[in-house]
């Protein structure tokens, strides 16, 4: 059973709910694990709770815990020189962050802000050390894990200067549709991304001008391979999405 914790002088939500469970349970990574250490895991965890854009974890300061995005999104940022905040990714549902921090006992790079009502579950940094201990399984699989995101960083920087930003963006959207993507009220053949994102943060995603993400967005609209609404972007042709990211692979 989670345990309750008191973190920053306030009580922890005790449990998480069935939908918040069964995202951390279907988490590709976590799903991977033994059931002894999925047990160790969730036995030493608690919940948190937060409203939008309420502050997670900050830049600069000594990490305390391994944390797991259990509903919502996390929205991970850095500061420019400007004073400007950047998003840099989303960490979606069933995905674990927060350890590199952990294993080399450096300061945290950038934050971490809830983006929408987000849970999070978090494990204490002691009892992340104590499970490591008694799970050599786990060392094994954190370096699995490591590897994915080292090869997602440099897909990210290949497509970055190899793509067009047509093709990002097709790819971003398909990427997004399948992290949120919600049956269209209006027709279910269509996907909502129930993640809901202001041009701006989707051009920071995309390493590219709000300006021409707008331009580019609107064209899919014409084609009909998307529909631009006020609570978001609907996809209407995942296939369409897909062509234009594999024209220009």
């Amino acid at each position: 059973m989670m345990r309750v914790a008191v973190h920053n002088g306030r009580m922890s939500e005790p449990i998480l709910t069935l939908e918040e469970r069964a995202s951390i349970n279907a988490g590709r990574w976590f799903s991977g694990l033994s059931p002894s250490l999925r047990h160790d895991i969730l036995r030493c965890a608690y919940v948190r709770r937060y409203q939008d854009g309420d502050l997670i974890a900050a830049r600069g300061e000594q990490p305390q815990e391994w944390i797991a995005c259990a509903k919502g999104a996390v929205r991970v940022s850095s500061t420019a020189i400007s004073g400007k905040q950047i998003t840099l990714t989303y960490v979606e549902p069933g995905i674990w962050f927060g350890d590199v921090a952990i294993f080399d006992g450096d300061r945290r790079t950038h934050d971490a802000y809830a983006h929408g009502d987000t849970t999070v579950l978090c494990v204490a940094r002691a009892d992340f050390t104590k499970i490591l201990a008694q799970h050599n399984e786990l060392y094994e699989a954190l370096l699995r894990l490591h590897a994915r995101r080292i090869r997602q960083l440099y897909g990210l920087v290949e497509d970055l200067n190899t793509l067009p930003l047509r093709a990002r963006l097709a790819k971003q959207l398909l990427h997004l549709a399948r992290s949120y993507g919600v049956p269209s009220l209006s027709d279910p053949a269509e996907v909502r991304i129930g993640l809901q994102l202001a041009q701006e943060e989707l051009a920071q995603l995309l390493g590219a001008s709000r300006q021409r993400v707008n331009q580019e967005l609107k064209a899919l609209e014409r084609e009909e391979t998307i529909r631009i609404e006020l609570g978001g972007v609907v996809i209407r042709s995942r296939v369409a999405l897909m062509r234009i990211v594999e024209a220009d692979h």
